[in-house]
């Protein structure tokens, strides 16, 4: 299947994206500690670092759902029939693609008016735009969206496909 396939490819690529982001982000943060202890700080480092947290959770979380690493309790769902926890298991499936796709919908009008008005966040030295944060949460949500919604479909036909590995 051509869509699971691309989207595997492009989960996997945004993880490996996320994950070096947040790589290069330990560096600055420690290269802020040790200039704060010479009374010297990073202009803007906060500000980089809280938009990079919300860029690489929504980098990352479209690898998570289709890997089946996301989190679930099913210390209940396991107890009860096969045939009832597959039932469950669509409509969280379903219900997750909805909730990413309506956070998507919803992100879309804050992202252009960010990138229309020029949304910064900080002051002084180091402004950082905000417009990138936004259209990675508008992405990353879709993407977690189109996931959520094949994983429904194999469980709702049974079909076969193999977990996205790295």
């Amino acid at each position: 299947m051509f869509l699971v396939r691309l989207s595997d490819k492009l989960t996997r690529t945004l993880m490996v994206l996320g994950a070096g982001w947040a790589f290069v982000l330990c560096f600055l943060i420690l290269f802020d500690i040790i200039m704060r202890a010479i009374n010297m700080p990073i202009s803007g480092t906060k500000e980089i670092v809280a938009n990079s947290v919300v860029m690489i959770v929504f980098l990352q979380i479209g690898f998570a759902i289709r890997s089946g690493a996301m989190l679930r309790a099913d210390f209940i769902v396991t107890a009860l029939p096969k045939s009832f926890q597959k039932i469950l298991l669509f409509i969280a499936l379903a219900l997750g693609a909805v909730l990413f796709f309506f956070l998507m919908k919803a992100g879309i009008k804050l992202g252009v008016r960010s990138f229309v008005n020029g949304e910064f966040d900080g002051e002084g030295a180091l402004r950082v735009p905000v417009w990138p944060t936004r259209w990675m949460v508008v992405f990353g949500a879709g993407l977690a969206g189109i996931n959520y919604l094949i994983l429904s479909i194999v469980e709702l036909f049974d079909l076969r496909i193999d977990p996205v590995e790295l």
